[in-house]
């Protein structure tokens, strides 16, 4: 069935309504009952400070946020990484973010790095940094190993990230018992209760950005599910597609991983179950994953908070216990016949 701008429009428009409901009944759970019109009424109320205004307001509303640029950035960024390497079991760590990600953030841990800039801690932006740096590592391997570029990134990825994981486990064996722990929080997908409104509008406004390059890559994306052949057949500068569309792709995951850890399965099982409903087209399938990977990361988020209230699990093993099923499931199925073409 050929997509129409006026369906693409509509799907959108109800993945964005699913989202912005997830996130008005996420604002209102929490281990303290708040009411959303008691924080309506303003900071102030009867002359005392509104706790139900600084609960959402300061506290929850920010996380929720960041709850949702992370699942956002990681689910479209999933897309993308299943279009390119052609593998249903794709994800934005299966060419070794984690491991870079982890490693940059113990390596701030073990140096003892206390300092922020612009409200991120240096935990953080060595994690970005060293996911950043590990993808474009990645890249180079992959496209050093041959023309087929698809068979030299995963194979770049594996050994990427099997080195790095030794590694992070030679660092850890080493490191203080506190050091160590707080290490594995982060590694499990701690979101960050970043207070500055600016940090999370820049995040937000990246992400966005990032996001929006994709989706006018889309149709490239449909030429090259097919495969590299058939794409540069029909016209397709497949290497330019393949550099553009890697590149953002990683650059919106650090940035995930940056505010939040090590958040797993959501760039495998929201493109996935979007694929299911919507189809694959890439015009559409971007968008509404990254709107359907928000809500996603938002609802997993807000159960680790009150699970095992007043303590809080980290975000990334309640994914976990759910992409975790779905990732056997879609083991079997791959076992057989999968169309990745446009349809």
């Amino acid at each position: 069935m050929t997509l129409t701008a006026k369906k693409l429009w509509i799907r959108i428009g109800i993945a964005a309504a699913l989202l912005v409901v997830v996130m008005a009944v996420c604002v209102a759970i929490g281990s303290v009952s708040v009411s959303l019109v008691g924080a309506l009424r303003g900071p102030m109320r009867d002359g005392q400070p509104n706790m139900d205004y600084e609960i959402i307001v300061h506290y929850r509303l920010p996380r929720i946020v960041l709850a949702a640029i992370i699942g956002a950035a990681l689910a479209a960024a999933g897309c993308v990484f299943q279009a390119i390497l052609r593998n249903p079991l794709a994800d934005p760590y299966i060419l070794g973010i984690s491991s870079g990600a982890g490693l940059g953030t113990l390596a701030a841990v073990l140096l003892g790095w206390s300092w922020t800039f612009l409200g991120m801690s240096a935990m953080m932006l060595t994690a970005f940094a060293g996911a950043l740096v590990t993808t474009w590592l990645v890249w180079g391997i992959g496209r050093a190993a041959g023309r087929t570029n698809i068979t030299g990134l995963l194979l770049a990825g594996v050994v990427v990230n099997a080195f790095f994981s030794s590694v992070i486990m030679f660092l850890t064996s080493i490191a203080r018992a506190d050091q160590v722990q707080t290490t594995m929080f982060w590694l499990m997908g701690s979101i960050s209760e970043l207070q500055r409104p600016d940090v999370i509008a820049a995040s937000g406004l990246l992400a966005a950005a990032g996001i929006v390059v994709l989706l006018r890559l889309g149709p490239s994306l449909n030429l090259l599910s097919f495969g590299a052949d058939e794409a540069a057949a029909l016209g397709l500068s497949v290497s330019k597609t393949c550099l553009a569309a890697f590149a953002v792709a990683a650059l919106i995951t650090s940035l995930a991983v940056c505010l939040g850890g090590l958040v797993g399965f959501v760039g495998l099982i929201v493109p996935h179950a979007v694929r299911l409903v919507a189809g694959p087209d890439h015009r559409q399938l971007i968008p509404i994953s990254a709107l359907v990977g928000a809500a996603f990361v938002v609802l997993a988020d807000t159960v680790a908070r009150v699970v095992v209230a007043p303590a809080m699990l980290p975000v990334g093993v309640v994914t976990a216990l759910v992409g975790g099923p779905f990732f056997l499931i879609l083991l079997v199925r791959c076992t057989k016949n999968l169309h990745w073409g446009a349809k």
